[in-house]
């Protein structure tokens, strides 16, 4: 009678327990104006890509010195993680989001205005600089913010991206069509209606004030002191190999106008938004963090390594980039919310020191796919992309013993 009794307040307890914890979208209204803010940015990123061979042929410039609007922009943005924190602590989270707003509408409309390649890279560098502000601090007051929980908050931030990157190749493929020049005038006018919205809905509440500890522009490299957000860091470095070779490079070899290649990375961020939010999770809780994230990590690989064997066959290849779609999703996601649960320094410290890792990767990457097409053919780069993808998956069973705790980090939480 006894253990029925325990048994009958312990399962009372847990419903409890679920009916209190806030669901993913009953957040506050400042998350949901991060959010939305969030999305529009990130519509800058596949704004760009339907236009790369427009631009490469107008401009009169070669695929490497093109996938230099990617890696000056990427490259910046490493960088610029480095202060994201310092500047945040010291002017606030609101002010620091509204100054990168006002960076990228700025440089992306002298973009659309500008009449060569190398006065393009250089504004695209301006244009990271602005997102490495709004990034950085986006993800950082989302989980800050959000009521329920470090995973639901990373996942909301992941289906932003998801949501921007999706829809952003839909309207660059519009406008690009009419002009290369259009998509970076598109995202100067996304841009201000984003700063409309992120100014009225987010409050200058208590969370939002400056921070009472400064942050030092050292902390994230005492940050990657902690041997766990250092493999994650470098995991993500290499992993960013084969995410922006597909993402700068696929372009020049599907063969397809602006129209066709708006749809083509549709497909591709419609997935990644999906699997991010309703498909990581239940791979997170079924078979851990680091197990997923190592399995995705080898079927895009595998992926890539297709790609590489089979870049002439078209459908293949239109096939392989939507499909990676899901297998990016969820390892954003999953790699994510490893970072934020990797060590016990402050979010914001953490997202910067990863982020800035990362971004190497992604600055390196799209100038070494266009490199490697001039020099040899247009296989070798996805092939090069999934040899990096495939170490990024050995240095992090390498160091499993480091990186193991974050799935009892989060039960945690």
């Amino acid at each position: 009678m006894s253990s029925s009794s325990n048994i009958s307040i312990e399962r009372s307890a847990t419903h409890t327990s679920i009916q209190e914890s806030p669901g993913l979208l009953q957040q506050p209204k400042a998350v949901w104006a991060v959010f939305f803010a969030s999305i529009i940015a990130f519509m800058g990123l596949g704004l760009v890509d339907p236009i790369l061979p427009a631009i490469s042929s107008q401009l009169n410039a070669t695929k490497s010195e093109t996938t230099l609007l990617f890696t000056s922009y990427n490259a910046v943005m490493a960088v610029a993680m480095l202060v994201t924190g310092t500047i945040t602590s010291r002017i606030g989270m609101k002010k620091t989001l509204l100054s990168g707003i006002v960076i990228i509408a700025l440089f992306s409309a002298l973009g659309g205005a500008s009449n060569g390649i190398w006065e393009l890279v250089g504004l695209r560098g301006g244009w990271g600089l602005g997102n490495a502000l709004f990034v950085a601090t986006a993800l950082t007051a989302i989980v800050t913010l959000s009521n329920s929980g470090n995973a639901k908050a990373i996942i909301l931030y992941e289906a932003a991206i998801g949501l921007g990157i999706s829809v952003g190749p839909l309207i660059g493929g519009w406008l690009g069509a009419m002009s290369w020049r259009g998509p970076f005038f598109g995202v100067a006018t996304l841009m201000v209606i984003a700063f409309i919205g992120l100014s009225i809905l987010m409050p200058k509440g208590q969370k939002m004030s400056v921070s009472k500890k400064k942050t030092s522009l050292l902390d994230p490299f005492r940050a990657l002191k902690h041997r766990s957000l250092l493999v994650f860091g470098i995991a993500a470095a290499l992993y960013n190999f084969g995410f922006f070779t597909l993402l700068a490079f696929a372009p020049f070899v599907l063969g397809l106008d602006e129209h066709g290649l708006g749809f083509v990375f549709l497909g591709w961020g419609l997935l990644l938004a999906v699997t991010s939010v309703f498909m990581a999770p239940k791979l997170q809780q079924r078979f851990g963090t680091i197990k997923s994230m190592c399995v995705m990590l080898i079927l895009f690989a595998l992926v890539l390594l297709a790609m590489g064997i089979w870049t002439s066959t078209q459908w293949l290849v239109i096939t392989a980039v939507i499909v990676a779609g899901a297998l990016l999703g969820n390892n954003n996601t999953l790699i994510t919310t490893a970072v934020m649960n990797a060590s016990p320094v402050e979010r914001s410290t953490a997202s910067a020191a990863y982020s800035f890792l990362r971004f190497i990767g992604g600055a390196i990457a799209p100038y070494l796919a266009g490199k490697l097409s001039e020099i040899y053919n247009s296989s070798v780069p996805f092939i090069v992309g999934a040899v990096f993808v495939f170490l990024s998956v050995l240095f992090i069973w390498m160091n499993n013993k480091h990186v193991n705790h974050v799935d009892e980090v989060e039960v945690a939480h």
